[in-house]
């Protein structure tokens, strides 16, 4: 039996500092469940956010650059806000805006925040939805680089990512985060045919599975909540769904393999940040499942929408029409949401 990520892992220093015994524990068949990470490299993705900033020219900092809590006034803090669509900017990535030397450095940002396993499947993503990478997406950096804090953060259609070399204080991923694929069409068919995200969904699904009859009951919710609404409800919340503490050992693995799952595009770091911010309100143990049963597109009980939610942490999958996934994971219920 492969071993397990901790349900309730140490203080963050004994944690990070058995993050890669951890991950070779989690071998299967031979082989790591998480590749090598890129970050070993001399270059990592914050450095190359501060060789790019100083790359950029008078017109470049004016237009891509921002102070660390710079507002709008329909997004809010810019840092933080999150959408399924949207441009932080209205300069792309591709074209003529940038030079070839600093779109360069932008993919080597890109690609180094996330799972060298899973460069080309991004690709996959972004090529369906956006026409490839730098297509149609925009980056803005907050902060100087070098001189304290700092985020560069990308968006475009089905992404929001961030990299702020742990500027931005409780939070995992630098901030809340956007994934999704519409891989054949806007309304996807029935076990959604070429999409890079579904078998996340398969993950959960075989929790689901697993649940006995009253079980299933608890877990299955009759309406799905607002994508959107992807806020913290603090530890006294009242949560939908079935308590992943409740469950039996064999079922509690399996809900560690959908947490394995959903991480592991991201880099290193990134993984263990989120379950280190697990870690401070009781790890998975207390965290919900919820499947629910609107959400049925071949009415063959396999939830195409579900969500693992505890008091500082959300991963809301919404997979009818098509892929959209919530990402806001926190050490803090006290962090504010910042969404459209």
């Amino acid at each position: 039996m492969p071993s397990r990520l901790p349900l309730v892992p140490p203080n963050r220093r004994d944690f990070l500092q058995t993050a890669a015994a951890t991950t070779a524990g989690l071998a299967l068949g031979g082989t790591s469940l998480f590749a090598a990470d890129e970050t070993a490299k001399k270059d990592t993705p914050e450095s190359l956010v501060k060789v790019l900033y100083d790359t950029l020219n008078e017109k470049q900092k004016k237009d891509v650059t921002f102070d660390w809590d710079h507002e709008t006034t329909f997004e809010g803090k810019l840092r933080t806000h999150v959408e399924n669509n949207w441009h932080i900017v209205d300069q792309t990535i591709d074209g003529d805006y940038y030079t070839k030397d600093q779109q360069h450095l932008i993919r080597q940002i890109f690609v180094g925040m996330i799972n060298p396993e899973w460069v080309e499947k991004f690709d996959r993503q972004l090529k369906d939805d956006a026409g490839g990478f730098g297509k149609q997406q925009n980056i803005a950096i907050f902060g100087k680089p070098g001189e304290g804090k700092f985020e560069l953060v990308i968006t475009g259609r089905h992404m929001t990512m961030r990299c702020d070399g742990d500027s931005a204080e409780h939070v995992a991923f630098g901030g809340p985060i956007f994934y999704g694929h519409a891989a054949k069409a806007f309304n996807e068919k029935s076990g959604h045919p070429g999409n890079v995200f579904w078998h996340q969904a398969q993950a959960a699904n075989n929790v689901y599975k697993i649940l006995d009859g009253k079980q299933q009951k608890v877990a299955l919710v009759k309406k799905s909540p607002v994508e959107q609404e992807s806020g913290f409800q603090g530890p006294d919340a009242k949560f939908s769904g079935i308590k992943v503490g409740d469950l039996s050992d064999d079922q509690k693995e399996a809900v560690q393999d959908v947490l394995k799952t959903l991480i592991e595009p991201y880099r290193q770091s990134d993984r263990d940040e989120v379950v280190s911010c697990l870690g401070k309100y009781g790890g998975l143990d207390a965290c919900h499942l919820s499947f629910y049963e609107d959400s049925d597109m071949g009415n063959d009980k396999v939830w195409d929408n579900w969500r693992l939610e505890g008091p500082s942490f959300v991963w809301y999958f919404r997979g009818k029409p098509h892929v959209h996934c919530w990402v806001n994971v926190a050490d803090s219920h006290k962090v504010p949401w910042n969404a459209a």
